[in-house]
């Protein structure tokens, strides 16, 4: 939203796709109509930057699923550089841009290393639970457990408390001096500070079993979730919580498909998240023209992400004539500034929400690692006995990754597990970025025809 309002402000033409129905990403997700409720202060930002965005000029196509990707350097070998073509579908139609330059902003998914129970229904994401939250109004059970790292814990708590529903517990794998060391760095933003401050403020008001130090070790149930067993890291006695929900996440991933299928450079950073997009201080990749911002560029939280936008805005603008390069120039260098205190605390925190490495080596053998085709931590490990040494190796000889997830839900854990036996992540690398890059309907990639419209070629010659 910002980067477009930007660019547009400044004369350009502008496109913005949007895969929700209302542009606003996660944090700032609008509540669905008919869904009323006291606003908080992020749908007050959002709405702000949705009203700036309206007011910008620039189009905005909501509801589009971008699919596949071509122009800019995906062209034949000695061709020139092509506009950029960008391929989007709703349910029902497809459509094809083409434009100069791209700005991707593709935010980032969530983590969650598996454990026992992981497949079963009523276990969630914390990111899914604040979707039914934010835009549902919708309580993720009527017990929930919500575990796993990072200030999305207290958020979901708090917010289910907040409508009115019961947590019988929060499991968090940071101890208490973990989050004592990160006070200084939190103090740069007291209003974060504060809020962070009012969730916990919440959940210790409400009588809830906050266990830090604590993993999950599964997840019980016949058919649905209906208890889960904790204990903490370093060992010790293990407890049971009834519930009928668990909402569990393990940090952000930044979504790199759209630059990673343009080929651009890649660098592993665990702090920001995983593999993140090569880019100067100007969000500008290693491909002419292609910039990134927002998670999908490292995780650096919500704060930052709106002042990334704009400056890569006015990076393309200077790159394509628009803007001359002193002007612009001296207002990205106002943005820098202005992004390097929450881009600071958003660094932390997503380095906070890293998992401990020993979470992955805790995967039971039989456990689903690959949840669209069924396979387990022992069928990697079999894998890589008999020679897989990458992460397209590893899809070749197991298929893990091959579902509609696309890898997004086992790729993480698939990886770590690969990297313990071959050395690094860096050795491992990505799954290959291929189209489709969301999963799409048939329907709406096919128009009506009958065998009538199928042209039949003329016979061969005898």
């Amino acid at each position: 939203m910002a980067a477009a309002t930007c660019a547009a402000l400044h004369g350009a033409g502008v496109v913005l796709l949007d895969e929700n129905a209302v542009p606003g990403g996660q944090v700032y997700r609008a509540a669905v109509p008919g869904v009323s409720g006291a606003p908080g202060p992020d749908a007050r930002v959002g709405d702000r930057l949705r009203a700036a965005l309206l007011a910008s000029g620039a189009e905005v196509r909501s509801g589009q699923r971008v699919w596949a990707l071509g122009g800019g350097p995906l062209v034949a070998p000695g061709a020139a550089p092509a506009p950029y073509r960008v391929d989007a579908c709703t349910d029902a139609a497809t459509a094809t841009i083409e434009a100069r330059s791209l700005i991707v902003c593709a935010g980032a998914h969530e983590r969650i290393v598996p454990f026992a129970g992981w497949t079963l229904p009523g276990v969630m994401g914390l990111a899914a639970a604040t979707i039914l939250l934010k835009s549902q109004a919708v309580l993720p059970g009527t017990r929930t457990v919500v575990a796993g790292i990072g200030p999305l814990l207290a958020a979901v708590a708090a917010g289910i408390l907040a409508k009115g529903g019961r947590v019988v517990g929060v499991v968090d794998l940071a101890s208490r001096t973990d989050w004592l060391r990160q006070l200084p760095t939190l103090a740069e933003r007291p209003p974060l500070l504060a809020r962070g401050a009012g969730w916990l403020a919440r959940i210790v008001s409400a009588g809830l079993p906050l266990l830090s130090g604590h993993r999950i070790v599964r997840a019980l149930g016949a058919d649905v979730v209906d208890a889960v067993e904790v204990a903490p890291l370093t060992g010790g006695v293990t407890r049971r919580l009834d519930c009928d929900a668990l909402c569990v996440g393990h940090g952000l991933v930044p979504a790199i498909e759209a630059t990673l299928l343009y080929r651009a450079e890649h660098v592993f950073d665990r702090a920001r998240g995983g593999w993140v997009p090569v880019l100067d201080g100007s969000q500008r990749s290693t491909v002419p023209l292609l910039y990134a911002a927002g998670d999908g560029a490292g995780v650096a939280g919500a704060a930052a992400a709106p002042l990334a936008g704009e400056i890569a805005a006015l990076a393309a603008l200077a790159d394509l004539g628009l803007l001359g390069t002193a002007d612009a120039e001296q207002a990205i260098a106002v943005r820098r500034g202005a992004r390097s205190r929450p881009a600071r605390v958003g660094a932390a925190m997503s380095a906070m929400m890293a998992p401990p490495g020993d979470l992955v080596d805790r995967i039971p053998p039989d456990c689903v690692v690959c949840r669209c085709e069924d396979v387990t931590r022992a069928e990697i490990e079999t894998a890589v006995d008999v020679g897989a040494r990458d992460l397209n190796q590893l899809k070749h000889f197991t298929r893990c990754g091959m579902g509609p997830c696309q890898g997004r839900m086992c790729g993480e854990a698939a990886a770590e597990l690969l990297a313990r036996r071959v050395g690094s992540r860096e050795a491992v690398g990505t799954w290959t970025a291929r189209v489709p890059l969301r999963p799409v309907p048939m329907a709406a990639l096919l128009d009506r025809f009958d065998y009538a419209d199928i042209p039949i070629p003329a016979p061969a010659p005898i």
